[in-house]
């Protein structure tokens, strides 16, 4: 059974840096693209990023020029390094693979 395992959360200032980690049981990043998700309270879950099985970015815009997808495939890992953080960007991020195949969730506060 596949699974996706999210860290690096935690509480940073605005302005700070955190690089979240999603890793799999088993090697599916190679030719999957995978997602990062992020829901905040109260609010529906939203797109961040996704990066392709050959390596193409996509960014939401509230993130473009802040946050980076990329991956290690030999590690089975897909990382999200943000920078400059806002309050806004508080929420519980989640990594998602396949259809419907998503981790736990770690959770990312900014304070102001």
């Amino acid at each position: 059974q596949v699974q996706l395992v999210e860290s690096g959360g935690g509480l940073v200032q605005a302005g700070g840096s955190l690089r979240l980690s999603c890793a799999a049981s088993v090697n599916i990043f190679r030719t999957n693209a995978i997602n990062w998700y992020r829901q905040a309270p109260g609010k529906q879950r939203e797109f961040v990023a996704i990066i392709s099985s050959s390596g193409t970015t996509t960014y939401a815009d509230s993130v473009k020029g802040r946050f980076t997808i990329s991956r290690d495939n030999a590690k089975n890992t897909v990382y999200l390094q943000m920078n400059s953080l806002k309050p806004e960007d508080t929420a519980i991020y989640y990594c998602k693979a396949l259809s419907s195949l998503w981790g736990q969730g770690t959770q990312v506060t900014v304070s102001s």
